[in-house]
């Protein structure tokens, strides 16, 4: 695997440990993320690092086999335009549902090449 790619897969990997690790201590609660502006502030700009790592990978490797990987990227993008329109609710069904996922899927990728 390409050096660079690795790299981004590590920084994909970093920011969800970092999202993770704001639960540890804290309710992994919906009310609770939505009250918190600096919560969601925090794992929006995980998921931006998480988008553009990912965009770099691509336009690395457009074949590169991450599921995902274009609604990542418009993700990334959505956040960073449309700022004034997120949804807590689509942002939280991220967190909890796909970025597990993720998560595995990353982790599958720098294995195989350690």
């Amino acid at each position: 695997m390409d050096e660079r790619i690795l790299k981004w897969l590590y920084d994909v990997s970093k920011a969800i440990t970092e999202i993770e690790s704001f639960f540890v201590n804290t309710p992994k609660d919906f009310e609770y993320y939505q009250s918190n502006i600096l919560l969601k502030r925090a794992i929006e700009r995980d998921l931006e690092i998480i988008g553009e790592a990912v965009n770099r990978i691509l336009k690395r490797d457009p074949k590169f086999p991450l599921e995902h990987a274009k609604k990542i990227i418009g993700l990334r993008n959505h956040i960073i335009h449309a700022y004034d329109n997120i949804s807590d609710e689509n942002i939280w069904a991220i967190i909890t549902k796909h970025i597990p996922n993720l998560k595995k899927e990353v982790l599958n990728f720098i294995e195989t090449e350690e």
